[in-house]
């Protein structure tokens, strides 16, 4: 079963409250040349280790570039580990983490600027919630009901034995994600480990019989899309190819010559996935394999 831990509101302020407003410190936009709209901005990247990637200067960015959100993925910490890297806040956000029992492996987090109402760690299937795979951050108000969730999805590249877990945990989460979509609104992100289109990977050629754009992990994207979730960047960019990828393997010059995959996403309900309005893939330093995927999201958590 799920685990749940009930959050009080920060100081009492509510998303969209003047107070909430004040203390954001986040992007502002002019509606009609009046109206202020809260930008929210929403940041996901695989951290490949948390130590490792504040070694290279992890903190920093998110200091200078100020997301009200961070997703994070493959902490590869247990929450001592975390406490001894000072990794329980970021850059002025505070963080909440669900660590995999094995020592490191996996694990996801978000940090964020304000206390959450809700913390859900897990999708209730032990498999997969001991390896620390799925944490939702709960943002209610009487008037709306809206998650964020970090989740990190298995990879089948070292074997058979793990492309069966893969295929378990999709047949998991899927109809959590329904659950999930029918209550209310949410954003996913994190790594997905799957390519779903021939426009999101370079070698699609050389790769439909690898884990990650196998025919079966491909339409249970098409299948999950179809039933109502959004792909956010694609639908901002519909023919990206090579500016989309997050990730390469470290392998060879993949890095060098760009023969990357677009393996992370922001995966949002309808409402929600109106409402954005930039997607930037931050390729200008290095904090592990992945890059960082940011999106911006116009008033979505305003009542």
């Amino acid at each position: 079963m799920a685990q749940r831990i009930r959050q009080p509101w920060l100081g009492g302020a509510r998303w969209g409250s003047g107070e909430a407003q004040a203390n954001r410190g986040t992007a502002w936009a002019k509606a009609g040349g009046a109206t202020i709209v809260p930008m929210l901005t929403v940041t996901t990247l695989n951290l490949n280790g948390i130590r490792s990637a504040l070694s290279k200067g992890l903190a920093d960015w998110v200091a200078a570039t100020t997301p009200d959100v961070l997703c994070v993925q493959e902490l590869k910490a247990q929450p001592g580990d975390l406490a001894a890297a000072g990794a329980q806040t970021l850059a002025g956000l505070m963080g909440y983490f669900h660590c995999a029992a094995k020592k490191g492996y996996s694990g996801v987090g978000i940090y964020t600027r304000h206390e959450p109402s809700d913390v859900v760690m897990g999708i209730g299937v032990p498999e997969f919630d001991d390896e620390g795979r799925y944490l939702e951050l709960r943002f209610d108000t009487p008037a709306r009901r809206f998650s964020i969730v970090s989740v990190y999805f298995p990879s089948g590249s070292s074997g058979d034995e793990r492309q069966q877990a893969k295929y378990r945990f999709l047949d998991a989460i899927a109809p959590h994600l329904a659950r999930l979509a029918a209550e209310r609104d949410a954003l996913v992100c994190g790594d997905v480990n799957i390519a779903h289109t021939e426009k999101d990977l370079k070698n699609w050629r050389g790769n439909q019989n690898h884990s990650g754009f196998l025919p079966a992990e491909r339409a249970w994207m098409t299948r999950l899309l179809a039933s109502g979730w959004v792909d956010v960047y694609r639908q901002l960019h519909p023919e990206a190819e090579g500016e989309g990828y997050t990730w390469w393997s470290q392998r060879g010059q993949a890095w060098a010559k760009n023969v990357g995959w677009r393996i992370d996403y922001h995966l949002a309900t309808p409402a929600v996935a109106a409402a954005a309005r930039a997607a930037t893939v931050y390729k200008a330093q290095r904090f592990s394999d992945h890059a960082p995927l940011t999106l911006a999201y116009d008033g979505c958590l305003t009542p």
